[in-house]
């Protein structure tokens, strides 16, 4: 296996991988197991339940296992390169024309309208996450309580939820090990992240951005949409690199490119200090899944058996879905026009009872902002 095909057939995934980690998944075991039969299906369903016991972006993790499976370091290098890169330059395209000081009125009007839909996606994104949650859940009124702080932190915490999803995963981590009467002589992968919390906010804007990006790669339980509530208060609140419709025009931009959804942060990153804070944002929120993958790949069958790991998931797995649905409380107070609730509600019926796509709901919303301010001149006062 040459780097070269892996290259091209990563890339090809990273191009066209519109609607996030399912589709990711989709595309990953269509090339490596059914059409190239690199990897039998049963070593790739392992891969996916390890990737979901790491904090990051688990999607991105599984690419750069199945390249590193064909081609060890160098090919989970190059293979994860090729499966970022077009979403990112893409993304930060697409941030140029959104952040600009004077964007037309027409993009202006998609950014509000897709925008508004941004809270009826993170409520969707939760409902896909909880039903497999609840299925594997330890005990039931721990597993409620985890998902409620979660929201309620989501909600009123900001930067510090973070602490709340390790705190969740070490309460059911200790509880489960104090049920045992053995146990394992390491710790390897998830339980041994929550040491990463020790780090420190460094002093200049391109060493807060990359403090931020550092806390959506090695610190987000669940991957996805629970990096909104971990950015959303530093970029908008305390940094105030984005104004709270800018940072809606950010969340929208990350769910309708290829690639992985993580990708919101490069938005931010330029938002706060141009195409280098951009990059530098992406560079560092990516950095732990390669990591994770080139130093522990060879131990995913171990982490996967690993009770402690699959414990400290337990706890921070259900209050990362809390977050979830606790970022939509933030993410509707910054939705300022009236006219843009009527199409949050219309985003909230596609997604939840029309079972509409992602992607087709943010395009549609953002088509119904730039008829509206065309045609209401007072629409984005």
């Amino acid at each position: 296996m040459s780097l070269a095909t892996i290259v091209r057939e990563w890339g090809r995934i990273g191009c066209i991988g519109f609607g996030g980690p399912p589709a990711h998944i989709r595309l990953l075991r269509d090339l490596c197991v059914e059409r190239r039969q690199w990897m039998d299906a049963q070593e790739f369903e392992d891969a996916i339940a390890a990737c979901n016991l790491l904090p990051g972006p688990a999607s991105t993790q599984l690419a750069i296992f199945c390249a590193w499976r064909l081609r060890g370091r160098a090919g989970a290098l190059a293979g994860g390169a090729a499966f970022i890169v077009p979403g990112l330059i893409i993304i930060l395209a697409l941030a140029a024309l959104f952040l600009s000081t004077s964007p037309p009125l027409w993009v202006l009007g998609a950014g509000a309208g897709a925008g508004a839909a941004v809270p009826a996606v993170a409520i969707h994104a939760g409902t896909g996450l909880t039903g497999a949650s609840w299925r594997r859940r330890a005990n039931t009124a721990r597993w409620l309580c985890y998902l409620i702080a979660g929201a309620a932190s989501a909600a009123t915490l900001g930067p510090w939820l973070v602490l709340v999803l390790l705190g969740c995963g070490l309460i059911e981590l200790t509880v489960q090990l104090t049920g045992r009467r053995r146990h394992d002589a390491n710790l390897p992968g998830v339980a041994g992240a929550p040491v990463l919390a020790a780090g420190a906010i460094g002093s200049g804007v391109l060493l807060s951005v990359a403090w931020v990006a550092f806390k959506v790669g090695a610190l987000s339980y669940g991957g996805g949409f629970v990096i909104i509530p971990l950015m959303q208060s530093d970029a908008v609140s305390h940094y105030h690199w984005m104004t709270g419709a800018q940072f809606l025009n950010a969340v929208a931009l990350g769910q309708i490119t290829p690639g992985p959804v993580v990708q919101t942060v490069a938005v931010v990153g330029y938002a706060a200090a141009g195409l280098i804070g951009g990059i530098l944002a992406s560079l560092v929120a990516f950095s732990p899944s390669f990591a994770f993958v080139l130093l522990g790949a060879d131990r995913f069958d171990q982490i996967r058996g690993d009770h402690r790991a699959r414990a400290f998931l337990a706890g921070a797995g259900p209050a990362a879905i809390g977050a979830i649905y606790g970022s939509a409380i933030p993410l509707t107070r910054a939705v300022s026009h009236t006219w843009q609730y009527a199409v949050l509600a219309g985003a909230l019926a596609l997604l939840l009872l029309l079972r509409r796509g992602v992607v087709l709901t943010l395009l549609s919303a953002g088509a119904a902002g730039i008829v509206i301010a065309l045609t209401v001149s007072t629409a984005l006062q």
